[in-house]
């Protein structure tokens, strides 16, 4: 198939029935489906594609994130930008990305960009600001556990979470934190004189239960959270942590989990993101900022 063809084929949106089409995709490009991920994204984000010319699946997709006001967002997460082998390196994932630029108007945007992505990026306009290591693995403490309380989240902690939620991470994102007990397998909060500190989930992928978001007022509360999820799981653990939070990485290190990858946090329109990176240790996941 010739690029002039390919480069007419509309974008579309996607919608909850293409959750298997998105999972396809991802499993031709050599990535896991995380079927459990797509519809999660698929609901509180909206995909776009590219269907096959003879409509037997997507040959390329992407999910956008909005958070803020959904009738004029603050902020917009880039992610599961894919193209399928077939029809790599013959404009598409450019064509994808000008179309997400142009449709966010000034909308600023946000993305985890892995190494072979982050080049047109760049030529895109995205700056790097900051960085992630993806690590994973069993988690067995390394030395005493920090003495700070956590326990399962109730419909009652809904609240005060959301609350802490939108001043750590600066903007409004109910729509997502509001799914998480349905999303996540484990939803934990950390208790302190009384108040909720901190708070973490941990959800299925594939073998792994990935523990995101990670909110915590200071390391020790992080690891706690880090600590009372594996607790609760046989389940190799997956992350992928702020790299400016050094004490946490070294700590999840010596308790058993390596690294697997590193992805550049990248931004459009703004020059940082909002909120409190300081209490913001990992994302609820990068596919969605």
């Amino acid at each position: 198939m010739s690029t002039p063809s390919l480069s007419a084929l509309p974008i579309r949106r996607l919608t909850p029935r293409d959750l298997l089409a998105c999972a396809d995709l991802s499993e031709n490009r050599g990535w896991p489906r995380e079927e459990h991920k797509w519809g999660l994204l698929l609901s509180a984000g909206t995909g776009y594609g590219i269907d096959e010319p003879d409509g037997n699946g997507l040959i390329a997709a992407y999910v956008v994130t909005r958070y803020g006001a959904q009738e004029r967002p603050d902020l917009a997460a880039i992610g599961m930008v894919l193209v399928a082998e077939q029809y790599a390196r013959q404009g598409i994932g450019r064509r994808l990305m000008e179309y997400a630029v142009e449709a966010a108007g000034t909308t600023p945007l946000t993305l985890h960009a892995t190494p072979f992505g982050r080049p047109l990026y760049e030529q895109l306009g995205f700056k790097v600001i900051g960085r992630v290591e993806m690590v994973r693995g069993h988690l067995t403490p390394a030395g005493p556990l920090p003495d700070i309380a956590t326990r399962p989240a109730t419909a009652e902690d809904l609240t005060t979470v959301l609350r802490l939620d939108t001043e750590v991470f600066g903007h409004d994102r109910m729509h997502v934190i509001t799914r998480l007990p349905a999303f996540t397998d484990q939803f934990r909060v950390a208790v302190a004189d009384g108040e909720i500190v901190g708070y973490a989930g941990a959800w299925p992928n594939m073998e792994t239960h990935v523990v995101g978001p990670l909110v915590a007022r200071d390391t020790e509360t992080a690891k706690a959270l880090v600590a009372s999820l594996a607790a609760h799981t046989d389940r190799p653990l997956r992350t992928d942590i702020d790299v400016r939070h050094e004490e946490l990485l070294t700590w999840v290190k010596e308790s058993g989990l390596e690294h697997v990858a590193d992805n550049t946090v990248m931004t459009y329109g703004t020059p940082e993101l909002p909120g409190d990176w300081t209490r913001r240790f990992a994302p609820l996941t990068v596919a969605a900022g």
